[in-house]
C-alpha cells in the first residue's frame, strides 16, 4: 500500500455494501481489486458493480497481495470470524455494524488489531454526520442548560425482510439491539458520555421473532435516555425521531441518518447570538417576544431571563442516502489517513465498536430476565 493507493477486498456485497463501496470509490487511489460473496445474484451485481470476479471464500481473499483493507458486509455473526482472518493475515479491517455480537469476540478482535498494528472499525459513520457535530457543540456549550432526558424512537420497515431473512435468526444477527442499536448506543455515548442499561423488555410476534425492544440508559448526571426499535411497519411509515430535553429547550433530529436539526428553546439575545455563532447557516425563528416582568422563567426551581420564544432550524430535509454517501467519504478518508499516519486523530476507534456492543449485549441480556 502506497500513500496514494488503497486497495480494498469486499466479503459480503449486497445491496447496501455495493453502495457504501461505490462511496468510497469515489476518493482518489482507492479500488476494489477482490470479492467473496456466496449468494449468486449478489456475487453477480458486485462483478458487474466493480468489474472483478468473485473470490472462492474468505481465507482466500484475506491472502492476497492485492489487498490492502477488508471491508466486511456480512451477518453479524460473520463479523468474528472473518475480521480475525483478515487481521491475522495483515489487513485493515472495517465492518459494518456491529464489530461482533459479544464481549468476548469484540475484545479478541481488538487485541489482534493491536498485536498486528492494523485498523478495525465499525462502521458507526454518524460521528461524522454534521449534524451530529451540531448536536454536541450545542450540549457541551450549555446554553440549553443542562440535559435532562433523551428519547430514540425507531419505527422501522420490516417488508423486505422475509421471515427467512437472517435478520429474524438470532443466531446470525445477535437480535435487535446488537445488530440495530449499536449506531444509536454509539451515538448518545458520543453526546452524553458512557452510559449504563438499567431496564430492557423485549416483544415478540406470534412466530416467535423478536421484532420490537426498548431500553432506558442511565447516562452521567442522571440523565435518562429511552431506546425504542420496531421493526413492524410498512414502507411509508418507516421514521426515525431522536429528542433531547435540556432546562431551556429541546434539541430535535429525523430520520435515522439526520440531515436537519430543530432546536425549541427560551432564550435571551445573548444566548441565541452565540448560538447562531456555534451554528453557522441556522435560521432562527422568533415565536414569542418577552420585556418587562415577563421575561422571568422558572423551572427546576431555577430562575433565568429570556427575550424571546424561538425555533433555531439546522439544515434541510435533504436526500439522506445523499448524506450517507458524504458521511461514508468523510469516515474511509478519515481512516486512512490513519492508515497511513497513526499520528492522525480519527474520529472513530475501536473502542467505540466495542463499547456499543456492549450496551447492546447488556440490554439483550436485561430483555432475557423479564
Amino acid at each position: 500500500m502506497s500513500a496514494d493507493s488503497m486497495r480494498i477486498g469486499i466479503v459480503g456485497c449486497g445491496g447496501f455494501a455495493r453502495f457504501a463501496v461505490g462511496h468510497f470509490l469515489k476518493l482518489p487511489g482507492v479500488s476494489v481489486t477482490a470479492m467473496c460473496e456466496p449468494e449468486p445474484n449478489a456475487a453477480k451485481l458486485g462483478a458487474e458493480a466493480f468489474g472483478i470476479p468473485n473470490v472462492a471464500d474468505v481465507e482466500t481473499l484475506v491472502r492476497r497481495d492485492d489487498v490492502d483493507l477488508v471491508y466486511i458486509a456480512t451477518p453479524p455473526a460473520l463479523h468474528h470470524p472473518q475480521g480475525l482472518a483478515a487481521l491475522k493475515a495483515g489487513k485493515h479491517v472495517i465492518c459494518e455494524k456491529p464489530l461482533a455480537v459479544s464481549n468476548e469476540q469484540a475484545d479478541e478482535l481488538i487485541t489482534t488489531a493491536h498485536e498486528r498494528d492494523r485498523l478495525l472499525v465499525a462502521n458507526l459513520m454518524q460521528r461524522y454526520n454534521p449534524i451530529y457535530d451540531a448536536v454536541k457543540s450545542v450540549l457541551d456549550s450549555g446554553l440549553l442548560g443542562d440535559v435532562l432526558h433523551g428519547f430514540l424512537e425507531n419505527y422501522a420497515c420490516d417488508e423486505q425482510l422475509s421471515p427467512q431473512h437472517w435478520f429474524w435468526d438470532p443466531k446470525l444477527s445477535g437480535r435487535i439491539f446488537i445488530e440495530h442499536g449499536v449506531h444509536f448506543f454509539d451515538m448518545f455515548e458520543g453526546w452524553l458520555g458512557p452510559g449504563k442499561v438499567v431496564a430492557a423488555q423485549t416483544s415478540r410476534r406470534a412466530g416467535g421473532q423478536e421484532d420490537q425492544v426498548q431500553c432506558t440508559i442511565e447516562y452521567p448526571g442522571g440523565v435518562y435516555v429511552n431506546h425504542y426499535h420496531g421493526f413492524t411497519q410498512p414502507g411509508p411509515f418507516d421514521r426515525q425521531m431522536f429528542r433531547l430535553l435540556c432546562e431551556r429547550g429541546d434539541i430535535t433530529l429525523h430520520e435515522w441518518v439526520p440531515t436537519k436539526m430543530v432546536i425549541h428553546a427560551l432564550v435571551d439575545d445573548a444566548a441565541l447570538r452565540q448560538l447562531t455563532e456555534l451554528l453557522p447557516g441556522v435560521k432562527v425563528d422568533t415565536l414569542a417576544t418577552y420585556t418587562g416582568e415577563a421575561r422571568k422563567f422558572a423551572g427546576r426551581h431555577k430562575t433565568f431571563a429570556a427575550d424571546r420564544l424561538v425555533d433555531l432550524t439546522l439544515g434541510e430535509d435533504a436526500d439522506k442516502m445523499v448524506r450517507y454517501g458524504e458521511i461514508l467519504q468523510g469516515m474511509f478518508t478519515d481512516l486512512r489517513a490513519w492508515i497511513l499516519d497513526h499520528s492522525h486523530q480519527r474520529k472513530i476507534t475501536e473502542d467505540n465498536g466495542r463499547n456499543s456492543v456492549r450496551m447492546a449485549v447488556a440490554a439483550t441480556r436485561l430483555t432475557d430476565e423479564m
